[in-house]
């Protein structure tokens, strides 16, 4: 058992759960592993553990502390996976302390704020069961590629809860607005043909680029009318484009990915991969769309019991660009937020780290929000 939320976080990074979908730098992929770990560990406090495959080898976590009786429930739930560990500069695995720091892959993107939320479990282990309202922990599987943990546990089981604190590192705000994304490939197809002959085949690069400009013009406007009044408008990034084979060869091919940030209102007006379909429509673009898959953005009210008892305990509201796992839960029926220790700058980076103060202020938060359940 860990005796502190210090070499807690230390064991949580040692054990790899780095995402497969992403070029993932290590042959130690998945999540199981790590959930196996908590399994015994929150077992050990008191929770009856339960793991849904969503993927073979890839489960969700779901811990309850008190049954399905009826009272209200809330749920803490981090992500189990981490990014890619491929030319990081330290070891990704390590859990090293040095410069006040726990330094290794998901120190502060999620392992950080599960450790936090983890711990303050087991300084209220005594009172859980006899809440006023249920507290339960989720580990999420595949937060960092498609969403599958969060999207298959709100499906099944989101009825069952009132509020979603999720774990990421938020430096302890309450991130309760977020803007949503949508993701698709544009391609265009031409005929290949010797280039000493180019009027023989069709370009399929130059059908992109001119397609990308005028989208970049029109669709680039039609978003900006999609604005909230704090997150601003939504956006449109053309991100990486591929194309061709040989220089002396008229490509037959070419694809583009792009990325489209959605604000609340474009969301409620059909979302984004609407506007973009029916852009591409209108202006009888020479494109497909390929793969789109969009995020929903999230607006939870400030209004809601739970953010007010947060406030009470000294959190402040923020709002922000990036999508969670929070989006789909809400999404799917429960109100939730982001919450947790760290700084969203030092997620994904090469020398991921977690501040250990910070660290050890957001297990003291989250304590003292669930001890403030009883009452």
């Amino acid at each position: 058992m860990s005796q502190d939320v210090i070499s807690l976080l230390q064991q949580l990074v040692r054990i790899p759960s780095v995402n497969p979908d992403n070029a993932p730098g290590t042959d130690e992929t998945g999540e199981e592993t790590l959930a196996i770990f908590l399994s015994g560990w929150l077992e050990s406090i008191g929770a009856e553990v339960l793991l849904e495959e969503v993927k073979p080898g890839r489960p969700n976590l779901i811990a309850r502390f008190a049954p399905l009786d009826g009272r209200p429930r809330i749920l803490l739930g981090p992500h189990l996976d981490t990014v890619g560990v491929g030319g990081m500069t330290i070891d990704p695995f390590s859990g090293e302390i040095r410069e006040g720091k726990l330094w290794g892959r998901g120190a502060s993107d999620t392992k950080g704020p599960m450790a936090a939320m983890l711990w303050a479990l087991h300084e209220n282990r005594e009172c859980l069961a006899e809440l006023p309202v249920a507290v339960d922990f989720i580990a999420f599987m595949g937060e960092e590629s498609g969403q599958w943990g969060s999207k298959d546990f709100a499906k099944r089981h989101g009825s069952d809860y009132q509020f979603a604190l999720v774990g990421e590192p938020t430096a302890m705000q309450i991130v309760h607005i977020t803007k949503g994304s949508m993701w698709a490939t544009l391609r265009a197809t031409g005929k290949a043909a010797h280039s000493s002959m180019p009027e023989r085949g069709e370009n399929a690069i130059l059908k992109l680029t001119r397609a990308l400009d005028r989208l970049d013009c029109h669709l680039g406007a039609e978003l900006a009318s999609f604005a909230h009044p704090q997150l601003g408008h939504s956006t449109l990034n053309i991100g990486l484009i591929r194309g061709g084979a040989r220089p002396n060869i008229v490509p037959d091919l070419a694809e583009a990915e792009l990325d489209i940030r959605l604000t609340p209102s474009l969301a409620d007006a059909g979302g984004a991969l609407k506007l973009l379909a029916d852009t591409i429509a209108f202006h009888d673009l020479p494109v497909e769309i390929v793969n789109p898959h969009e995020n929903p953005p999230m607006e939870t009210t400030a209004e809601h019991p739970m953010i007010q008892a947060l406030l009470g305990l000294g959190a402040q509201l923020t709002v922000a660009p990036w999508f969670s796992d929070a989006a789909h839960l809400s999404n799917g029926g429960i109100p939730s937020i982001c919450i947790g220790p760290g700084v969203i700058d030092q997620a994904h980076t090469v020398d991921e780290f977690i501040e250990i103060d910070a660290l050890k202020q957001g297990a003291e938060f989250f304590t003292r929000f669930i001890a403030g359940l009883a009452g």
